[in-house]
């Protein structure tokens, strides 16, 4: 009888070393794929599963054989984990930070840690995925976005102010009590966007199973695998090394903002002139009232011609 993978514990695990101490036991096709990450660890973490099946001359399937083998849940979860082990510095400030770096060293480590993210971003979302997101996005009657935590509700707020200047009927819930109002409401017609990287709090998945069972369709913005992942009808998936400091970083931040964006120009792209002619409207009315502006009418309003030009600078 066939037993399943033994999962490894995710503060111990060293994948590269789990590859070598098993490099011999494995299958010649499965050894192909661990040469691979052995010889360029740094870019076998941005390939995708199709790109490292054609590096070691195996078919997908092996890839994902390869990483359960190990004893890992799949290749996302392997890959976190050497994106992980590769830089683990100094704890509790940032995982590739050495105590005797200097300003330099730390701008460097930071930003590129950061590029790294998004560069895995391209390389690992599922554009049919994305696509399919959009073409609902743009379609809703009524787009509700639920969050949990302060990272997740920084990016359901932003996206539902993004799609707010799209013209989309949008709202922002990281209210538990507000979150079952809205799903209870929800019909065929609407979309929940659903985000939270840990994908794991109860009172956001009941949300997001009362907004299923009302027939919306539910994107969820999140980590692979987890609860919110597998109730959402098309998953958006991130993966992003575990931060040093709190539960969910900077670089989930910035891989979840870059997301939005995509989303959001996707979704005007799809809507056309329509969605183009609303947000010049927009800025326009903004302009008009000061918002948005260096300086407010209200001073061209109460200033002489003479006054405002005696305070300009040369």
């Amino acid at each position: 009888m066939e037993t399943a993978p033994r999962v490894v514990p995710r503060i111990t695990t060293d994948p590269l070393g789990r590859i070598k101490e098993q490099f011999d036991s494995l299958p010649a096709a499965q050894r192909q794929v661990g040469r691979v990450f052995l010889d360029d660890p740094q870019r076998s973490i941005r390939a995708n599963v199709e790109e490292l099946a054609r590096l070691a001359d195996v078919s997908a399937p092996t890839v994902v054989r390869f990483c359960r083998a190990l004893g890992y849940e799949g290749l996302s979860d392997f890959k976190l984990q050497l994106a992980q082990s590769l830089g683990v510095g100094t704890p509790y400030l940032h995982r590739s930070v050495r105590p005797k770096d200097n300003a330099a060293a730390v701008i460097h480590k930071i930003v590129y840690g950061a590029a790294a993210v998004l560069t895995n971003l391209e390389n690992c979302i599922d554009t049919g995925a994305v696509e399919a997101a959009i073409q609902a996005l743009a379609s809703a009657r009524r787009i509700d976005c639920y969050s949990v935590g302060f990272i997740s509700t920084f990016l359901a707020n932003d996206a539902q102010a993004r799609l707010s200047r799209l013209g989309r009927a949008s709202n922002a819930y990281f209210d538990a009590h507000m979150q079952l109002i809205s799903a209870a409401s929800l019909t065929s017609s609407d979309v929940v966007l659903a985000i939270s990287h840990v994908g794991r709090m109860p009172t956001l998945l009941d949300a997001v199973e009362v907004a299923r069972e009302q027939g919306a369709t539910v994107i969820g913005i999140t980590q692979p695998e987890t609860p919110l992942a597998l109730r959402s009808t098309i998953p958006l998936t991130v993966v992003v090394p575990e931060d040093a400091v709190v539960r969910v970083g900077t670089e989930a931040c910035l891989a979840g903002l870059v997301l939005n964006e995509i989303l959001m120009v996707g979704v005007g792209l799809l809507l056309g002139p329509a969605a183009i002619d609303g947000l010049t409207r927009i800025r326009d009315i903004l302009s008009e009232r000061g918002i948005d502006t260096d300086g407010h009418p209200a001073l061209q309003w109460a200033w002489s011609k003479a006054e405002r030009d005696a305070v300009a600078p040369e």
